[in-house]
């Protein structure tokens, strides 16, 4: 079965046991890799770089929209939500609910051009990573997150600068 992306560029690697939804939504570049197992749904734009590589079990839920950067990348397990449903108790939760019966942060998510995510982080609503920056593993990050910068933890926190060497590698492509 042929699916119908919003756009997919040149030299493109998406595995088959991969799923979509919302396909119209996704935009992909070129040079990219998606393998097994990632989910990716969009309501709003999803747009996926190019030389971005999504690793095995990562979800992106784009009902707000996510933008990924070129050179950025998701290792094994990450999440990305553009909406979260209040877990307090105030609202109905999941999306079988009405909305109107729901309290949610919602906004797009966007990872600027070379930024790297660890292994089973999750990234929330409404977050913006700057340009060259990383996040180590098993991070859970609900604000922005400066360029340049190795930032990890529960919630994330900036632990140092990152190298500026990756923009020469670049140049070099």
């Amino acid at each position: 079965m042929e699916i119908k992306f919003g756009s997919i560029g040149k030299n493109c690697h998406i595995s088959n046991k991969a799923s979509f939804y919302g396909a119209e939504h996704i935009f992909i570049g070129d040079n990219t890799r998606i393998d097994d197992f990632v989910i990716i749904s969009a309501e709003e734009p999803v747009i996926i770089g190019s030389y971005v590589h999504i690793a095995p079990f990562c979800g992106l839920y784009g009902k707000y929209g996510i933008e990924m950067q070129d050179f950025s990348g998701l290792s094994s397990g990450v999440a990305l939500y553009s909406n979260s449903d209040d877990y307090s108790g105030n609202s109905l939760t999941n999306p079988t609910t009405p909305e109107n019966l729901k309290i949610t942060k919602k906004g797009k998510i966007v990872l600027k051009r070379h930024v790297i995510i660890g292994v089973n982080s999750v990234i929330m609503p409404n977050v913006i990573i700057g340009e060259g920056s990383a996040v180590g593993a098993f991070s859970f990050v609900k604000k922005d997150i400066p360029e340049h910068v190795i930032a990890a933890g529960i919630p994330a926190k900036i632990i140092s600068k990152r190298s500026l060497k990756i923009f020469e590698l670049e140049k070099k492509l």
